[in-house]
This record gives structure tokens, sequence and C-alpha cells, in this order.
């Protein structure tokens, strides 16, 4: 017989931490891994509209990151030693580093602010890297209500939205695109 994807168990509004211990579903470390499994769906989606090899299998990559670090969020911090969760490296972050650099490489020096847009992978990018930059700014306020937060796990989100930000211009690159430049307004009002 298969198994049933609904449990019931969360129908009053709680959820288990990997370990076991119950918190409401409005908790911030769930809404933390939450807003990971989130970015990890837009990274798919952005996979699914490029076609360039290289940044296809680096996403994948990611996506692999990002359900280690949501392991991590999800998982109670006093019983994660116990439990066989996936570690997070340096050598991640650096890889990320690595990517920024070797896109940079091609790209054209930035010479005003770039508005998210111009194709739908692009746009898929951008929104990736604000929902990146949502789950630094949760993990960021676990920290401070003293919830355990691996720094490591912070500075892999930090430096993947950099990533995902300049994957955006890449894939315009790649895509024979032009970039979408912010002209700010200089009057105050509209003309008419």
């Amino acid at each position: 017989m298969a198994m049933k994807i609904y449990t019931k168990t969360g129908d009053k509004g709680t959820t288990s931490l990997i370990g076991g211990t119950k918190v409401s579903k409005s908790h911030i470390r769930i809404e933390s891994y939450g807003t990971v499994d989130e970015l990890n769906s837009w990274v798919g989606v952005i996979i699914d509209h490029i076609t360039d090899t290289h940044s296809r299998q680096t996403l994948k990559e990611v996506q692999d990151r990002l359900f280690t670090i949501g392991s991590s969020l999800a998982c109670d911090p006093e019983k994660e030693p116990k439990l066989k969760i996936p570690d997070l490296h340096e050598s991640d972050v650096e890889a990320l580093e690595k990517e920024i650099d070797r896109m940079n490489e091609t790209l054209e020096p930035m010479r005003a602010f770039i508005l998210p847009g111009g194709a739908p992978a692009v746009s898929f990018a951008h929104v990736a890297r604000c929902v990146c930059r949502r789950a630094e700014r949760l993990c960021v306020a676990m920290q401070a209500d003293d919830m355990e937060v691996e720094s490591l796990v912070l500075k892999y989100l930090n430096r993947l939205s950099d990533y995902l930000f300049v994957v955006a211009r890449y894939i315009t690159h790649l895509q024979g695109g032009e970039e979408v430049k912010w002209v700010p307004r200089t009057s105050p009002y509209p003309s008419p």
C-alpha cells in the first residue's frame, strides 16, 4: 500500500522539528526553512528556463545545498548531535564565489542599477534573489533571538543572493538581451 501524503498531525497548527519537538507552524524556525524551501522551488524554475548546461548544473548543486540548509533549520538544535544531518562546508561558499567570478569575466561592468526583468529566466533569478534575502533575514532574526543557526548558513545565503544577482545578469548576456537599467525620475511630477 502506498504511503499517504497527509498525516493530519498538523491540523491544529503545530508541526514537528526533526528530532520530534513540536512547535507552532508560525514559529520563526518553520518560517525560515519554509522560505528556504520556497527559494529552492524558485531555483528549480530558473533551471527550467535556461539552457546553459554549466549554469543548470551549478543551480542543481545549489538546490542540494538548500536542502542541507533546510534540514539544519528544521532540526531541533538540542537533538541535532544525535541525528545524521548533512553538513554545509566552507567549500560550498567558495564554489559560489568561483562561479560569480567566472560569470563576471564575461559581463560588462555595472554602471547603473539594474531593474529585474527583460526575460522570464532573468526575472525568476531576481525573484529567487529576493527570497534568498528574506531567508537570510529570518536566519539573522533567529540568531538575534538566541536560536541556534550555523554561521555558515548565513554566509552561504548571503553569497547565494550575490550569485543569483550575477546569474540574472549572466542569463541576460547568454540570451543576447539587454539589462533593464534604472533611470531615476528627475522631476517630482509626471509629465502631462
